[in-house]
C-alpha cells in the first residue's frame, strides 16, 4: 500500500481515496493505566473521522488485548472506561505460521476476524508502553507507529540512563545517585540513605528509575523520610534515584518532529503541592498551567533550544515533552526528564503547548501520524541484505 499524506485530505491508497486505518492503543498493565484511558478518550474525540477509520485496542491490567467498539467507548465516562475491557473477547497480535507476526493486523481469538491497520497510535503510559517493549513488538510487526523507537523510548523512560546520556552531551541535569536492587539488598536502605545525605544532601527527591505521572516520587526532608521514600520507590522499579533538590520553577516544552524537530512555546506549572505530584497533575484544581510562561524571553528561547538538544541527545522521534527546572535565584537551567508518550488528557501540557504555539489539537494528531508514516517509509528503504559479493564470499 502506498501512502501519501498532505495533512488535509484523506489518504490516497492504490489510486482511490480511502480512510487511513488507525489503531488507537491504550490501557496497559502499569500504574498509569487510568491516565492512558483518559488520554485515549481525548485523542478519540479529536481525530478526524473523515480521514481516519479508527480501531480501539485496549490492553487490560493483566496484559490482555481487546478490540473495543468506538461508539461504546465514546459513551463511557473516563472514570469507568476500564469496564469496556471486560466486554469483548481477548484480541492478540495475529500470527501466521509458527508465531510469526502478521504485519499491520490484529485478530480476534473469539471470532477470527482480522483488523488491518495502517498506523498504530500508542498511548500506553509507563512500563510496557513507553519503555521500548511495545515499540519492539510494533517494529517486529512492521507497522508504522507514533512516537520514538525502541532505543530512544527505553532511554527516555529510564531516568538514570537519560541523565547519563544528557550529561554526556553537555546538557545540565540535577546531581543524582542511583541505587540498584542489588545495592539495596546488599547494603540496606539506611546505608543508601546515609550515602545520599552525604553526597546529595537534604532535602532530596526520590524516584523509581522507570515510572511516570510522578507515581512513586517523594520529597525527603530528613533521614527518616529519605529511608521511607527509598523503600517506597523500590516498590515500582529495580533502580531508585535520589536527586538533589532545586528551588526551581517547573517549565515544560513540547517537541515535535523526526530529523528536524520543532519546539513549542515554554509553559510553566505552578502547583499548590510541595511538588508536581500525581494529585497535582490530575486532581488538584488549584494547579496552574501558565502558557506561555512569563519567563524572560531570552531565557525562554534558551530553554527551547535546549529542549531540541535534549531531544536529539536521546534520539527521540515523533514527539516528546521536555521538562525543566529553572533555579529561581541563579536562573540555572536543568533538564529534569523527557517523556516519549506524554499525556493527552484535557489538562495535559503537551497538546496545550502546541495549541498555544498555533497547532490545534486535531492537526497535531494529524502531524504525529504523518511523522510515523514518514519514519516507517524511510526505514523500509534501508537495505536488509548484504551486497551480492559479500554473500557469495561468505563474509
Amino acid at each position: 500500500m502506498h501512502l501519501e499524506v498532505d495533512g488535509k485530505k484523506p489518504i490516497m491508497t492504490g489510486g482511490t481515496m480511502e480512510k487511513l486505518r488507525i489503531g488507537l492503543l491504550f490501557g496497559g498493565c502499569s500504574v498509569e493505566h487510568h491516565v492512558s484511558l483518559v488520554s485515549a478518550t481525548s485523542i478519540l474525540g479529536a481525530l478526524d473521522r473523515e480521514r481516519y477509520a479508527i480501531s480501539l485496542i485496549g490492553v487490560d491490567q493483566a496484559g490482555g488485548w481487546h478490540l473495543i467498539d468506538a461508539t461504546e467507548l465514546e459513551a463511557i465516562p473516563g472514570a469507568t472506561l476500564a469496564n469496556v475491557l471486560e466486554q469483548p473477547g481477548v484480541f492478540l497480535p495475529a500470527t501466521s505460521g509458527k508465531a510469526a507476526l502478521r504485519p499491520n493486523s490484529l485478530e480476534s481469538s473469539a471470532s477470527g476476524d482480522a483488523h488491518q491497520l495502517d498506523v498504530i497510535f500508542p498511548i500506553i503510559h509507563g512500563r510496557g508502553g513507553e519503555d521500548g517493549a511495545l515499540q519492539g513488538l510494533l517494529e517486529s510487526a512492521d507497522v508504522p507507529y507514533v512516537g520514538s523507537g525502541v532505543l530512544s523510548s527505553a532511554a527516555q523512560m529510564d531516568k538514570d540512563f537519560a541523565k547519563r546520556l544528557l550529561a554526556q552531551a553537555g546538557i545540565p541535569v540535577t546531581p543524582w545517585l542511583t541505587f540498584s536492587a542489588a545495592d539495596l539488598d546488599r547494603d540496606g536502605i539506611p546505608a543508601a540513605a546515609e550515602r545520599a545525605e552525604t553526597e546529595i544532601g537534604l532535602p532530596a527527591y526520590v524516584k523509581p528509575a522507570n515510572s511516570g505521572s510522578s507515581i512513586g516520587i517523594m520529597r525527603a526532608n530528613d533521614m527518616p523520610e529519605l529511608i521511607a521514600a527509598i523503600a517506597d520507590a523500590r516498590r515500582y522499579d529495580r533502580k531508585v534515584l535520589v536527586e538533589a533538590s532545586v528551588d526551581g520553577r517547573e517549565v515544560e516544552v513540547a517537541v515535535l518532529g523526526n530529523d528536524v524537530p520543532e519546539a513549542s512555546v515554554v509553559g510553566e506549572i505552578r502547583a499548590t503541592q510541595a511538588f508536581y505530584d500525581y494529585e497535582a497533575k490530575y486532581a488538584d484544581e488549584a494547579t496552574e498551567l501558565i502558557i506561555p510562561s512569563d519567563l524572560d524571553p531570552d531565557l525562554a528561547d534558551t530553554i527551547r533550544v535546549m529542549a531540541v538538544e535534549a531531544y536529539h541527545a536521546l534520539g527521540a522521534e515523533g514527539m516528546a515533552r521536555v521538562d525543566f527546572l529553572v533555579d529561581r535565584e541563579t536562573h540555572q537551567i536543568y533538564v529534569n526528564e523527557l517523556n516519549s508518550l506524554p499525556g493527552f488528557t484535557s489538562v495535559s501540557m503537551y497538546p496545550k503547548l502546541w495549541e498555544a504555539t498555533g497547532l490545534a489539537y486535531p492537526r497535531l494528531l494529524d502531524r504525529l501520524i504523518e511523522l510515523a508514516i514518514e519514519r516507517h517509509a524511510f526505514r523500509a528503504k534501508l537495505e536488509t541484505r548484504p551486497p551480492a559479493s559479500d554473500a557469495q564470499s561468505g563474509n
